[in-house]
Formats: structure tokens, C-alpha cells, sequence
């Protein structure tokens, strides 16, 4: 993947193994922070290694090991906005709704300050960001897809993994709908897109369409 003005740092909790991003341009001083996990405290350390501050924190979903670091971040960079797909915004307040209530450390996280849906747009640290509606493993699901940048690059969440899905069996959880959003919209991008999960390595789309056990088409 061509990395010439693009950088990744991603810090993995050792709990969930959840990836948390911070997505950053040459030229800039601010980044994209997606999904904070369950180790803020490592997030914060890493941003300050990179020298860069939030200009957005991005939630995928609202389960809580993709919003557990919400909180922190928002206390050390109060103007960067919170934001997470419509369906979902509930689970930030609601720690049986995100799932850390059955863990008995129930979490929440501060309100969301934009709330987002398929066909919008996001823009923030020089990133202009498609939004595809994603429910299945999460009934307010979204991913994040950035075109300009060859080859493309998606911000998956618990969607598509390298040879895996995302679980669909919680509350709101749906393998029916979890296919149709893999097949029907991020195997309609291109095959070389680059899918970074929320969990495990990265893949690409013509990867997974091809090979994947559980979705994978074929052809």
C-alpha cells in the first residue's frame, strides 16, 4: 500500500485484541483516531509520539471495545468531535446496549457530537470519508471509505475480516444482513481496496470476495 503521505499507527488492546487507528497526512499537525479501545491511555501516549492531536474521533459502532477510549480522548481534546453512525449514537450512554454490562464494567461514553448515515460524507484531518451503512454485527453499523488514495482504503469496524466476519450473535446481530452488507456494498468497491478491521490484520476486498468462508463469492 502506498504510504508516501499517509501514515498508520494502530494500537492494539490486549483484551479484545481491538484495533484502534490514528490516520494521518504528511503536512498536517492533526489525525483521525478510529474506534478507541479499551487502552487509552496507550492512545494518548501514541499520539503524543506522533505529535499529532484529534481532529475527529471516529466510532465504527457502539459496542464497548471500539468506544471505551471516547472519554479519555475527549477529556484531553475537548474540540474534537465524537462521531458515530445514527443507529448506534444510543450505545454510547447505554451500557447494556454496548455490551460492557455482561462484562460487570459497564462503560460509557460522552454523547456523540455527529451522528452519520449512508449516503453522508465526513470530512476532518484531510480526509474526505464516504459513509456505507453497515448493520449485521451491529444494528447501527457504519465504515468509513476514503477514495482519495489509490487504492482506496476502508475503516471496517467488526464488519469484514481477513477470512472472517464480524459475530452476529448479539442482541441486535444479523448474519443475513451482515452478508448483504459485504456483498452488496464493500464488494461493489474495488478489489484492491484495502480493509483495515477492528480486528486482526488488513485485507483487501478482491482478497475476501474471492476467499472468504463465510461471504466470499467466488469468481
Amino acid at each position: 500500500m502506498p504510504t508516501d503521505h499517509l501514515h498508520f499507527q494502530t494500537v492494539v488492546d490486549q483484551l479484545f485484541a481491538e484495533n484502534t487507528y490514528l490516520a494521518y497526512l504528511d503536512g498536517r499537525d492533526d489525525c483521525l483516531v478510529v474506534d478507541p479501545g479499551l487502552e487509552p491511555g496507550r492512545i494518548v501516549q501514541a499520539l503524543e509520539q506522533i505529535g499529532r492531536q484529534p481532529a475527529a474521533i471516529l466510532n465504527t459502532h457502539g459496542h464497548s471495545d471500539h468506544i471505551a477510549g471516547n472519554g479519555v480522548l475527549k477529556q484531553h481534546w475537548l474540540a474534537a468531535p465524537l462521531v458515530i453512525g445514527q443507529a448506534d449514537a444510543h450505545k454510547l450512554l447505554d451500557p447494556a446496549a454496548n455490551l460492557s454490562a455482561q462484562f460487570g464494567v459497564p462503560i460509557t461514553s460522552p454523547a456523540a457530537d455527529i451522528l452519520l448515515n449512508e449516503p453522508d460524507r465526513y470530512s476532518a484531518a484531510g480526509f474526505d470519508l464516504d459513509i456505507l451503512f453497515t448493520p449485521g454485527h451491529s444494528a447501527g453499523h457504519i465504515v468509513y471509505v476514503w477514495r482519495d488514495h489509490e487504492p482506496w482504503i476502508v475503516f471496517g469496524g467488526d464488519v469484514l475480516f481477513q477470512g472472517g466476519v464480524g459475530r452476529t450473535d448479539f442482541p441486535d446481530g444479523s448474519f443475513e444482513q451482515l452478508r448483504s452488507s459485504i456483498q452488496d456494498k464493500l464488494f461493489a468497491l474495488p478489489d484492491d481496496t484495502v480493509v483495515l478491521p477492528g480486528h486482526g490484520p488488513s485485507t483487501t476486498i478482491g482478497e475476501e470476495k474471492q476467499s472468504n468462508p463465510f461471504v466470499g463469492i467466488g469468481g
